[in-house]
Formats: C-alpha cells, structure tokens, sequence
C-alpha cells in the first residue's frame, strides 16, 4: 500500500487526468455519441434457460412466429368500426419485418383487443414501439393503445429516467450538507463529490459496452447510479476524515497520505471486496435478468476500489493542507475524542454492556419475526404508473378481461411428427375440460374449440397446437402460481398425452420457474458468501471470533430488513408514512438485497473494526480499543449511513413498487446497520467477549500467512 501511495502521489495529475478521460468517453458512450444509448440497450427481458417455460416460448417464436415476451397488444377504446380497427392493425403491423395480426376479440362494453406477434427481441422490438404509433395515427370515434409487455417496457424508461433525477436532486444534496457538518471545509467536501463524478460515469461506461453482449434489466441505470454515489462519496469520506485527521495532528503531508492509505485505505479495500464477494453470488445465478442486475451492481464496488486506491491519493496529494481552508461559517464540529455525544454512548456501554447487548439484540429479532411471511411474486402490474400510455391500455384489459388475460398461461402440444396433432386431440380434449373447470381460469382457447374465438390453428406442419389459458388474477399472484403447478402437475397428467408432450410457458409458469431456479441455488450462493467473507474478515481483523460476530449480525441484519419488508408492504403499516401495499414483495428483491446489504453492512464494520484493532494493537487494552473506537467511528459512520440512506431514498420516490421495495429494504437496513448494530450492539459485543475478541490459533495465522499477536502498544504492532 505505502509504494502504491508513493505512486499515485507522483503520478497525481496524470492519473486525474485519466480518470477525467475515461469518465468523459463513459458519458458520451452513455448518452449515444458512440452509436446507441444505454437506455436502449436495456431491457426486462426474463429468460429461462433449461426450465419448461424457456422450451415453450422457444417453440411459440419457431413454429407459431409468437414470441410472449416481445408481442404487442393493440387495445381499442370508443366506438371505432371494426373495419377502423381492422386498418389501424395493419398500419401497426406494417412497421414490423414479420408480424402476426391476431384475430380482434371483444373485451367488453366498447372495448376489443387483438394480438401482434413477432418473432423479434424483446430490445428491439421495442424501438418499434414509436414507429407503430406514428403509423396508426388518429382513429376515428375512438382511441388505439400500443399495450404489451415490450410496450410496457419501452414507455417506462422515460419514467425510470425522472426518477433518477428525483433520487438525485435529493441525495447530492444532502450529501454536501453532510459533507460540510463533518469536515466543516468546502475544500474537503469537493473530493468526495470529485470521486463519485470520477466513479459512477465509468461504471455506467462499463455497462454500456457489456450491455451490447448481453441482457441488461432496465432498473440497472438506477441502480448504479444511486448506489454509486452511495459508496463512492461513503468510501472517500472515511479516507478524507482520516487524512485530514492525521494533518490536524500535524503530520507532514506525504506521511500523512501514507497514513491514510495504510489504515483508511486498507479499510476501503477490504470493505469494498465484501461488497464485491455479496454481489458475486447474484452473477452466479442461472438467470440472466438476475445475472444483469448483479454484475452492474458488482461493477460499483469494484470501479470504487480503484478509484480509492488510484483517484483518491492523487486527489488528496493534489490538494494537500488546502483541505483545511475554506472553511464555512458556523458548520463543521470539533475534532472526534473524549467527550461528547459518542463519548457518552461508549461510557454507557461499557457500564452496561449485557444490558445494551440484551435490548438490541430482541428489538433485531422482533423485527425479524414477519419474515418467513415474505410471499414473493416474479412481477406485477400493480403499481404501474398510469401516465404511460401502454399501461392505460393494459389497465382498460384489466378491468374488462382481467389481470390473468394479459399474461396468460400457453401451453405448446407436441405431438412428435408431422400431422400428429390430430391424434392428440381427445388429450387436448381433456386437458382443455379440466382447465375450464379451474375456478382461477376465465379463457380457454385451443385448436378443439367450438367457435372462432376459442380456435387456435396447429402449426402449418401439423405438429403443434396452442392452448392459451387465461386467469382471474395476475400472473404473479399466488393464485395464478398455484394453478401453473396444477396444470403440470395434475391436468396434463391426468389427460393421458402418451407419447406427446406438453409444455406450459407464458405468465404463470414462467414465474414459477423464475422464482424456483432463483431460490434453487441461492442458498448455496449465501452459504459460499459467508464463507468466503469470514475468510477474507479473519484476514483483515486477525481474529478468529470477531468476522464470525460480524456474519452472524450481518445475517440478523438482512433477517430484521425481510420482517420490515413484510410489515411495511404485506400488512400495510407503510401507509402511515405514504408507502404503497402489496400483497406480495418481488422475487429479485430478497436477493438483491442480501447480496447488497451483506457487502454494505460490512464496511461499517470494516470501519469500526479496522480502528478498533488498530487501538488495540497500540494499548493491548481492550475496553479502551472498544470505547476510543466508538468514538472516533462513530461520526462518521452516522455520516456515511445518512448518506446512503439519502441516496436510497430515491429508490422509494420511484414509480415502480418493486424499486419502492428495494429503496426502503436498503434504508431500513442501513439506518438498523449504523444505530443498533454498530453503534451499540457491536461494542457491547466486543466489551463482553473481551480478550477473546483477538483470539487467532497460531497454525491459522501460518495458513492465512498473517502475523500472530504482538506485544500491546508496540509501534511494530501498529505497522502491520
């Protein structure tokens, strides 16, 4: 760390210069001067690899020219002649390379649909959403809306856009009102501001050029950008704190980076490295609209790594003692030490530690206790902001057809040969019968139906035949989930196929499989994060109990964030303060969760615990490394946690229910992090085990090639 340091210190306008370029190409990269957009590169694409479902849609797009992820629905509203509505469908249909018109369906009192299907992707099946709007123009005696998922999709990027812009307006700024509370100098808040507009640009340039290889979630854009700010301006912070700490102190400036980087800056790194094994596991999940949501989430912790290694020092060599000028009138407080708010807390503390210890501790499992209610749901239409024109069309469906009409379960026969459909029909018989019967099923059609509203043509070979089953709730819902299962694991069974097969694909079987091959592996992705992070901890703290205190609270942590999720949004309690219910919490959200809050609770404790052993290894004192660690962290992690609240508080601005969920999991989590768990829980911890916090087996310390213990308050101690 000391010859890197020295490096970036002499290299100092080079390696701003460089990061100035990158973060330049990235915006531009990002905004279109390089071709295509970001924005438009993303997509909610939900591919299933290997599972039933992904074997339907494959045979739908190869046989039937039908793809349910990237068909449109043309919904008509008013008193439009048929023949009106027969000419918009063509005009729609004429902007597309191998389009499908549907047959036009009554939805109720004034209200028809019909289905355009298409054998395009769902990305760019969406930049063919304007097109189709521009060419079916004004109709008269009613209106047209360009409905479907891909519509969907297209007109909520705008939306996702402004809230990002929201959740901006307000974490900037309350991250410079923070920034100058605690250093108190305009001078010190602008390199924090200066790494994060270092940091989040090339990451979204990242993105953008990964996202010409591979699929990419339209929440990403927002995701990187207001969790980047988050911990690009929270790593920094933590380093400036203690460069300008150790200035203070009147250390010479190249000593004082040096400093810095050794103690701070190792801190950053081993925080940022648990950041990076947390969201690895998401990477590691066979799906890819998971996969992309963490390996842009994985992005921000490793661009933030190198910023602080490289970006930072050069930054902090570049200004110097000027971080202590500039100061602003009546803002800033004095120095951390004895005395004072933390001074205080750690004294209560160590008077009290069983009883401190005792009250966090319940109060965490109190709010633990909802979690095994989470009741997870692939996705929703519930929520959807109703300014977008493709979700009025699909709203208006809703309330004629139903929520299940728009994402339907379709089921593809195959029969194994050419014409062989028509030996299966007495199967698809039965197998249509039983589903009719289902109380959840409100439409069935199929290749054996009595009218032209329920007939569904084989393919031209003979082959494969449809069957579109439509329910009384939303495909995510748990009604709708339950009767997926039934129809694999019952109707299909029990109509005696022989030889043919049957796969069901669409809604609620897609959510199925979505939900079981997440959750499928996910446990073990937790299991192979704990490990490696107590590994990595046991490194960087040279203790054998303390990273197993750390993943044990951690563990707690996510546990009490679920049982809050369930009681703000399941049971309604968020209404007090204007958030929405839902009767289910979105499937992505509990992962993403755990991969983002495992990696982000562990720089508190990174930053608690890295000066806590540093004290220690100076006194050999244990209560005095706990308090005088308190004390000195404590600021500033109250600081960096009300920064990323701020920054999470734009997730929970947002339109979309699921990015609400997210943003207020994040908050809970961190504001319960740096309050109950770091502040109190922890030291109380530390003050009870005693000794026994700095426990390492020798033979552990010759395999992880560290040193053993040292004498107490040796400066050789204080060196490693």
């Amino acid at each position: 760390m000391p010859r890197l340091t020295d490096a970036m210190r002499r290299a100092r306008y080079a390696v701003a210069a460089l990061w100035l370029i990158a973060a330049a190409l990235s915006l531009a990269a990002v905004t279109g001067a390089f071709g295509t957009k970001l924005n438009d590169l993303l997509s909610n694409r939900f591919d299933l690899p290997g599972t039933e479902s992904e074997q339907a849609l494959t045979l739908l797009a190869d046989h039937f020219g039908q793809r349910p992820d990237s068909g449109y629905t043309l919904v008509f509203s008013g008193r439009i002649q048929p023949a009106a509505q027969e000419a918009a469908l063509q005009r729609a249909a004429s902007v597309l390379p191998d389009a499908r018109i549907g047959p036009l369906q009554p939805a109720g009192p004034s209200v028809s649909f019909a289905q355009i299907d298409t054998r395009l992707e769902p990305q760019p099946a969406a930049l063919r959403v304007e097109p189709m709007r521009r060419a079916i123009g004004p109709v008269s005696g009613g209106r047209a809306y360009v409905s479907g998922q891909v519509a969907i999709n297209h007109d909520l990027q705008p939306v996702f856009d402004a809230d990002l812009r929201r959740g901006e307006e307000i974490a900037i700024p309350i991250a410079v009102i923070v920034l100058l509370i605690v250093f108190g100098t305009a001078t010190a808040t602008l390199v924090p501001l200066l790494m994060t507009a270092g940091t989040v640009p090339v990451t979204l340039g990242l993105l953008w050029i990964l996202a010409h290889e591979m699929n990419m979630a339209i929440y990403v854009t927002n995701l990187v950008t207001l969790i980047g700010i988050a911990i690009a301006i929270d790593y920094s912070l933590l380093v400036v704190y203690r460069f300008r700490e150790e200035l203070v102190g009147g250390a010479e400036e190249r000593e004082a980076l040096r400093t810095t980087m050794r103690t701070a800056g190792h801190a950053v790194l081993f925080s940022g490295v648990t950041v990076a094994i947390g969201l690895a596991c998401l990477v590691l999940i066979p799906l890819p609209f998971i996969r992309s949501m963490g390996v842009g989430g994985l992005l921000i912790p490793l661009v933030s790594i190198l910023a602080a290694m490289t970006l930072l020092p050069a930054l902090l060599a570049m200004f110097g003692t000027s971080l202590l000028r500039m100061r602003v009138p009546l803002i800033g407080l004095r120095p951390d030490g004895e005395g004072g708010v933390w001074g205080r807390i750690a004294e209560v503390i160590m008077r009290r530690p069983a009883i401190v210890a005792g009250i966090t501790g319940g109060f965490l499992v109190l709010c633990a206790l909802p979690a095994p209610y989470l009741s997870l749901t692939p996705g929703s239409s519930k929520g959807l902001p109703s300014q977008a024109s493709s979700v009025q069309g699909l709203k208006l469906l809703e309330r004629t057809l139903g929520p299940g009409a728009i994402s339907p379960l379709i089921a593809v026969v195959d029969s194994g040969r050419p014409g062989g459909i028509r030996q299966t029909e007495p199967a698809i018989r039965r197998l249509v019968a039983a589903a009719r019967a289902d109380p959840e099923v409100t439409i069935v059609q199929g290749p054996t139906g009595t009218g032209p509203e329920t007939f569904l043509p084989p393919d031209p070979t003979g082959r494969y035949a449809r069957i579109l089953v439509a329910t009384r709730h939303d495909y995510g819902t748990d009604q709708a989930k339950k009767l997926a299962r039934r129809f694999r694991g019952t109707y299909v069974p029990e109509a005696r196929f022989g030889s043919a097969r049957v796969y069901a694909g669409g809604g609620p079987p897609a959510g199925v499989d979505f939900i079981d091959r997440a959750y499928g592996v996910f446990p073990w992705l937790v299991l192979g994060v704990l490990a490696v992070t107590y590994l990595v901890l046991m490194r960087a703290f040279r203790s054998l109990l303390l990273p197993l205190k750390a993943v044990v609270l951690n563990l707690l942590s996510v546990g009490a964030t679920y049982g809050l999720l369930v009681a703000t949004f399941r049971w309604g309690w968020g209404g007090i303060i204007g958030l929405p219910q839902a009767d289910q919490i979105e499937a992505w959200i509990p992962m993403f969760l755990f991969a983002m809050l495992f990696g982000l609770s562990m720089d508190y404790e990174v930053f608690l615990l890295s000066r806590m052993r540093e004290l220690y290894d100076e006194t050999g004192d244990t209560e005095r490394a706990v308090a005088h660690g308190l004390m000195r962290t404590g600021r500033i992690v109250t600081a960096a946690a009300a920064i990323m609240v701020a920054a999470f508080s734009g997730f929970m601005l947002g339109s979309l229910i699921g990015l609400v969920q997210f943003g207020f999991g994040l908050a809970a989590a961190i504001t319960i992090d740096a309050t109950i768990i770091r502040a109190l829980l922890v030291p109380a911890l530390m003050k009870l085990m005693g000794e026994w916090n700095w426990y390492l087996p020798a033979w552990i310390a010759r395999l992880l090639r560290i040193p053993g213990e040292r004498p107490a308050g040796t400066r050789a101690a204080r060196e490693v």
